[in-house]
């Protein structure tokens, strides 16, 4: 017998992390996610009496994704392929595609087709998959982290139920610690650890709701504890050796990224100093690109802010210069002081409103010509075309005011610049209806 012909040895399950060893048998045995897998749910009654349709499964890491898939895998009588879209190309799947066809042609038999990290594939291998989808050759499961509205193509988004995933509440995760840390089987439960109630809790606010994480926390947890009494003991002490930087769901390019820019931009406009704040700080403690951060203040200091306190700007722009210069961290006082500043000023949006229907009247309205009085005249034809003919210089009329419309004919008495009763604005509408009366009486309208 050669070398070649001998049975590989066995894997030493010690050798294969926590994470895998632990992950659910059965669908009883999945945590926090009774929505979808309690008895009597759409996705469990689909799953057990093996009439799956196409579905995309979507939520964080370490929810119960690939869990999912893998239970289907062993309760389907269908045949059962894994893609990764991190390691698999077009050729692979057009493969495996041509191969469900032939399958179901000469046995009748479905193939399930799971695609973790679909998000990762491009719209042509995407689009490999719907053909089969629409012929009922392949069930396609997907796993995504990322909103499937902006990540999965529309065709086989409309072909597929999206079922969402919720982050692991911690009692789920320190349920699942403990479950870990008793189970002889595949779990810890030999060593007999040691964990108080406050350690397994800050084990779990580390992983963020994320099981995988938290399962390898407590791995590494118990072979660096100490065993004092042979059993290996694990306690703030060893936790703040072990816990760094929490593990913040976070991804610039994602859909996190948005919905945290959107959580600080809405809290920044409802004058909610606390939460601005806190905001702020889950997005640079999680890596986030302060210079992206300085930009969108500086937007919402002339949309939100604008007039009612012109400073807002300043500072904005004042963040952004210190933290080019000074770099991170310790640029992050920097951002605090303007964010904070910008939650605690007066808003109004009606520097935003006014360039929005100006704009609009721009786009909708006749492009009426620049009138003659308000044209440059550089040249002597330009003053023989009459261009500047009846211009009036401010600074020699009274009160440094002209008698004279600025607009088009066709837009003459049109009121862009609203100015509402917030902050500076208040002296702003002072001022605009004092010159109007100068002008001639012209008060404009919104119409």
């Amino acid at each position: 017998m050669s070398l070649f012909d001998e049975e590989p040895p066995p894997i030493d399950p010690k050798t294969i992390p926590l994470a895998e060893r632990m992950r659910p048998r059965s669908l009883d045995e999945i945590v926090g996610q009774d929505d979808l897998v309690a008895p009597g749910r759409p996705l469990r009654e689909m799953i057990e009496r093996d009439l799956l349709q196409s579905i995309i499964l979507w939520g964080p890491p370490g929810t119960g994704k690939t869990t999912l898939a893998r239970l289907v895998a062993e309760l389907t009588q269908a045949e059962f392929i894994a893609f990764s879209a991190v390691l698999s190309g077009i050729k692979e799947v057009k493969e495996v595609m041509a191969a469900a066809e032939r399958r179901r042609r000469m046995t009748g038999k479905r193939t399930i087709v799971f695609v973790d990290e679909i998000h990762r594939f491009n719209k042509a291998q995407q689009d490999a998959f719907l053909p089969r989808v629409e012929s009922g050759d392949i069930v396609l499961i997907g796993a995504t982290t990322e909103n499937p509205s902006f990540e999965v193509n529309a065709a086989l988004l409309s072909r597929s139920k999206v079922f969402v995933l919720k982050p692991l509440d911690e009692d789920a995760i320190v349920g699942i610690l403990r479950t870990a840390m008793t189970d002889a089987e595949r779990g810890l439960g030999r060593l007999d650890p040691e964990a108080g109630d406050d350690a397994l809790l800050a084990m779990a606010r580390f992983a963020n709701g994320d099981a995988r994480a938290a399962l390898n926390l407590l791995q590494l947890a118990v072979s660096s504890a100490p065993q004092p009494a042979g059993r290996p003991r694990i306690d703030q002490a060893l936790l703040e050796k072990l816990l760094t930087n929490k593990m913040l769901l976070y991804d610039k390019s994602g859909e996190e990224h948005y919905n945290l820019m959107s959580a600080l931009h809405k809290s920044l406009r409802n004058s909610d100093a606390d939460a601005s704040i806190y905001w702020l700080a889950r997005m640079l403690e999680a890596g986030e690109d302060p210079k992206y951060v300085a930009r969108r203040l500086i937007r919402f200091a002339s949309e939100d802010i604008g007039n009612a306190d012109p400073q807002a700007l300043t500072i904005a722009v004042a963040a952004k210069d210190a933290v080019h210069f000074i770099g991170m961290p310790e640029g992050n006082t920097a951002l605090a002081q303007a964010v904070l500043y910008m939650a605690t000023a007066p808003k109004s949006n009606a520097v935003y409103m006014a360039y929005n229907e100006a704009a609009d009247a721009a786009k909708r309205d006749f492009a009426a010509p620049v009138p003659l009085h308000i044209r440059n005249a550089p040249t002597a034809l330009m003053k023989q075309l009459e261009y500047g003919k009846g211009y009036k210089y401010a600074h020699d009329e009274a009160d440094a005011v002209a008698d004279m419309d600025c607009l088009p004919a066709n837009l003459q008495g049109r009121e862009f610049y609203r100015p509402t009763e917030y902050g500076f604005e208040r002296e702003v509408k002072k001022r605009l209806e004092w010159w109007k009366k100068r002008r001639g009486g012209v008060t404009g309208s919104s119409e």
